[in-house]
């Protein structure tokens, strides 16, 4: 690194973030993780365009995951090696193309190898969040933190929502459309804003990066604890987001995909409570924290339940499932940075691959228990996981391990 790039990371760590880039790249990290959730309303119209069957349409999603996955072991290393905003630029347009190749699928396999690609692109956002952990003074850093990840919450959530308006209006193709538009209007964006020089790239080579990876974890048991939370609470979330669609697309309710989508801005307290979660790990309250978003996450399947009689109550289990989540996911986040914040992008991607895990196994569960037992097949699933989430904190006291 040379003396222009090394003064430039000690006045950065020095000042940290600025109100405007913490902003915009919770906004950039929002449409960036769109991108792997736009499919979750619309997997009945994919369906049928491209003769998928209703228990095997669920592998849009997880090869989604799997893509991603592979991108957390593979891409996300490279942020501590190089310059960051050069591989945000690079992989934000690439990311464009593969989304226009989505769009124009007409087979199935191209449109599961499409979406295999843009999750693996989709990688973007951990990125994005290594890259604001990294620039962060170790004071503000539970609330930057915070701050993208409730930008990632929102975009997760917009997703739905936007994919629903617009495959109303223009199909499911237009979605992906418009979403490849967006990530090259915010690579522009980007490149305006971030800084010139990364946040001090480290030595080493790319495969001592991907080795140090299972060894870091493997070494430090508050992290292989942390991502095993992680992966059973987003097997949970993924079970209900990715079956949702089905019953309330059939009858007796056959909504729109416009009203499935507003179905998602419930969840936006998951956004709230990110931001939350953030300040209260920065104060020392991660275990209290934690442990009563498990019990929330656990209490919230007994509401969904309700689906088939009551749209209020199942809502307000959704409330409670995404707050719960994503409280746990933020404090999670701010105790595996804080171990070593220059190496914020080979710890997240190894503590995201437990997430991307999850999110597959959920997806492919909660579409396939659907077809097998209906609605209260796939709250036995998602209320499974979350027990065993939180019998994972209180056995291991996880919990405690976060104030460390």
């Amino acid at each position: 690194m040379d003396a222009r790039s090394t003064r430039f990371t000690q006045e950065t760590q020095r000042d940290g973030l600025s109100g405007l880039q913490s902003l915009v790249m919770a906004a950039a990290a929002g449409l960036s993780v769109a991108n792997v959730y736009y499919a979750q309303p619309l997997l009945d119209l994919m369906a049928k365009d491209l003769a998928i069957s209703p228990a095997a349409i669920g592998l849009i999603v997880t090869l989604t995951q799997v893509g991603y996955g592979l991108g957390l072991i593979f891409i996300v290393p490279i942020s501590d090696l190089v310059d960051r905003r050069s591989l945000v630029k690079v992989q934000g347009l690439l990311a464009a193309i593969a989304l226009v190749v989505v769009a124009t699928a007409g087979s199935k396999m191209i449109l599961l190898l499409g979406m295999a690609v843009v999750g693996l692109l989709a990688v973007l956002v951990q990125i994005l969040v290594a890259h604001a952990a990294a620039l962060a003074t170790a004071a503000q850093r539970g609330r930057v933190v915070g701050m993208v990840t409730s930008g990632v919450v929102t975009g997760i959530l917009a997703a739905r929502s936007v994919a629903g308006v617009v495959a109303d209006v223009g199909g499911w193709r237009a979605v992906y459309m418009a979403s490849a538009l967006s990530m090259v209007v915010m690579v522009g964006v980007l490149n305006s804003v971030l800084p010139k020089h990364s946040a001090g790239p480290g030595s080493g080579t790319y495969v001592d990066a991907l080795i140090s990876i299972p060894r870091t974890f493997l070494r430090e048991p508050v992290l292989l604890l942390r991502g095993g939370l992680a992966l059973i609470i987003f097997a949970s979330f993924s079970t209900f987001w990715t079956a949702l669609v089905l019953p309330l697309s059939a009858s007796p309710f056959s909504y729109s995909h416009t009203r499935i989508g507003l179905f998602g801005l419930v969840g936006l307290a998951g956004a709230i409570a990110a931001n939350y979660a953030g300040r209260l790990a920065d104060r020392g309250h991660g275990k209290w924290t934690t442990g009563v978003s498990l019990v929330l996450l656990l209490a919230s399947w007994g509401l969904i339940a309700f689906l088939p009689f009551s749209i209020p109550l199942m809502l307000a289990g959704v409330l409670l499932l995404d707050l719960a989540v994503q409280a746990v996911h933020v404090t999670n986040l701010s105790v595996v940075v804080a171990l070593d914040p220059q190496r914020s992008g080979q710890l997240i991607g190894g503590y995201m691959m437990f997430y991307s895990v999850g999110s597959a196994i959920g997806a492919i569960t909660g579409t396939s228990a659907y077809g097998w037992l209906g609605w209260p097949g796939v709250c036995l699933m998602g209320g499974t996981f979350s027990l065993c989430a939180l019998a994972l904190g209180v056995a291991t006291r996880l919990t405690a391990s976060a104030d460390r």
